[in-house]
């Protein structure tokens, strides 16, 4: 039988690459919108839903179930940007980033734990992200959130391995989506003592996006997870560089590493 996969945030960017693909592959595939019906042209059967609500998570995990009698594969891929001067960044932007990008995978996570311990196997994939390897400025938050589901992916894997679950994460680096356009940007206040640097790291994030990786990298990377009889703890998949960013933080001083970093966004 083939596999079903339920993939958060099928609608765009990498969550849509990585559905299609796997598709392709011969998996069934759901993926997930807010609003499903304003979606054109999807090739993956969309649900409805919103990660930041306990109800539309379970009615999702529930709805698949339902037709397709399992989940072999929940993806947690649904997550936004966020960007500013943590003194500036508004509270509620902040809860929202966390309860998109870390409490909703938690929440899906929980939702779907019961049905494949129930089935005695299952595998989820948290898609995290390479900035969650570190905290960098005026990104403070979306690496925290990130850097918080690394950490809980490590701890649940352990807890889940003897019904037969494996749990892995993934980590990419920039990609070529439109990930920039849905950010949430902190607004360059004029006359803020962060609006000339801040300005420049606006510039610099946004372009390195739009020069990113192409998506169908995760695709090849996900694909290659689902068919891994033992999945690692960690995947990174992006640039040379953005990986070896990793490398670096762990063998060189603090200090040395975050001068590097604040001589490469220019601080």
């Amino acid at each position: 039988m083939s596999k079903i996969i339920l993939i958060t945030g099928g609608s765009s960017g990498i969550g849509k690459a990585v559905g299609e693909f796997l598709q392709e592959k011969g998996y069934t595939v759901y993926g997930t919108s807010r609003n499903p019906e304003t979606v054109q042209n999807s090739k993956l059967k969309l649900l409805a839903l919103d990660v930041r609500n306990t109800n539309s998570i379970q009615f999702c995990i529930d709805e698949v179930i339902r037709l397709e009698g399992k989940i072999d594969v929940l993806i947690n891929n649904a997550g936004v940007g966020i960007t500013g001067p943590l003194e500036e960044i508004p509270m509620e932007e902040i809860k929202n980033n966390f309860d998109t990008n870390l409490f909703g995978p938690i929440a899906l996570m929980k939702a779907v734990l019961p049905a494949m311990r129930s089935q005695k196997s299952g595998l989820i994939i948290n898609v995290t992200s390479i900035a969650g390897y570190m905290g960098l400025p005026f990104r403070s938050i979306y690496s925290a959130s990130k850097g918080a589901l690394e950490l809980i992916t490590e701890s649940i894997r352990m807890e889940t391995k003897a019904f037969g679950i494996q749990i892995t994460n993934v980590a990419p680096g920039d990609f070529a989506t439109d990930i920039a356009s849905r950010r949430f940007h902190a607004p360059v206040q004029k006359g803020s003592a962060y609006e000339q640097v801040y300005q420049a790291q606006l510039d610099m994030v946004n372009e390195h996006v739009n020069s990113g990786s192409d998506p169908i990298d995760m695709a090849v990377a996900i694909a290659k997870i689902i068919e891994s009889p033992k999945p690692k703890v960690h995947y990174k998949v992006g640039a040379f560089m953005q990986k070896f960013s990793i490398v670096l933080k762990r063998i060189l001083p603090d200090t040395v590493y975050e001068k590097i970093l604040m001589n490469h966004y220019k601080l």
